[in-house]
């Protein structure tokens, strides 16, 4: 085994990042991210922070509050999931009511950034990053609200970016260039597992020293090598449902359209299509959560099939 295999991201996420030593390489990520120097002071607990086994299915998630006071989410996603935006909406939601306590004042909100990192396709678009947040802007004038607070004799004016939440897609399958900058080199990491042997990235740095392979025991070392198979194996059965459903789906879908006219044979042949596609991972052992969330079906028609 090469001296230079480093551990993938997510795995180091879910075992290795939680520890304090390395602290360093998630600061690295997110300084590079927020364009300014991040440190983490703890990692918060939440009901996302899960390491239950069945979760290789679905996302490693950290959850952690830097030096100013403001919570980061960090998570990353394997698989395709439907309505995902308004998952990690609930998970910025969930993350603020966590930390603040009944009867405090809203002053006590916490500014939060949400990074996902995408190991999928989420709709269209060129680029492998993509950053937003909430803001009013006026309809006629183009100006930003600002809005005004009076506390203490002091006047204090706040616009809505300083409260509101700040998402970050990081779009992994994407990135297909050489890497020249810190940026690029992350990618290049999450893509890959590649770091220059003479990277200056904050965090790279750190991770060619905590996150290499070897360094692991043998016991650490086997549990890392089947979670990479069970990322190929859950790949390759969800791509076979999907293409099997989709042959079925339009089979029956033409059939019912020359019947009953095109329009109502589409929106047929896309339920069967996602019905058969259910079929197919009931047979490979996924939950009805795990299944809904892949084909749109509510949990309650899965458990009829």
């Amino acid at each position: 085994m090469a001296k230079d295999k480093y551990v993938r991201f997510d795995w180091a996420a879910k075992r290795m990042l939680r520890n304090k030593a390395n602290f360093c390489v998630l600061e690295g990520l997110i300084t590079v991210l927020l364009g300014e120097e991040v440190h983490i002071d703890e990692i918060l607990e939440s009901e996302g922070n899960q390491e239950a086994e069945d979760d290789k299915f679905n996302r490693v998630d950290i959850k952690a509050k830097n030096s100013k006071g403001e919570i980061i989410i960090v998570e990353i996603q394997l698989t395709r999931q439907l309505h995902y935006l308004e998952r990690i909406l609930y998970g910025v939601a969930k993350s603020i009511t966590e930390h603040i306590h009944l009867g405090e004042s809203y002053e006590k909100v916490k500014k939060v950034y949400s990074i996902s990192i995408l190991y999928f396709d989420l709709g269209k678009g060129a680029d492998y990053l993509y950053h937003g947040q909430t803001t009013f802007k006026g309809v006629h004038t183009g100006d930003t609200l600002q809005i005004t607070t009076k506390e203490k004799d002091v006047i204090e004016m706040k616009t809505p970016e300083q409260v509101f939440p700040e998402y970050y897609l990081i779009r992994v399958n994407e990135f297909n260039k050489v890497a020249t900058t810190p940026l690029e080199e992350w990618l290049d990491y999450l893509r890959s597992g590649h770091i220059k042997d003479d990277t200056t990235v904050p965090g790279l740095q750190q991770a060619r020293q905590n996150l290499l392979y070897m360094q692991m025991s043998r016991e650490e070392q086997i549990s890392y090598d089947r979670h990479l198979e069970d990322i190929m194996v859950q790949n390759d059965c969800i791509a076979s449902a999907i293409k099997e459903g989709r042959a079925e789906g339009r089979a029956e879908g033409r059939a019912e359209g020359r019947a009953e006219g095109r329009a109502e044979g589409r929106i047929e042949g896309e339920n069967l299509k996602a019905i058969a596609i259910a079929h197919n991972l009931l047979s490979m052992g996924l939950s009805a959560e795990q299944i809904s969330q892949a084909t749109g079906l509510s949990t309650e028609q899965i458990e009829e099939l």
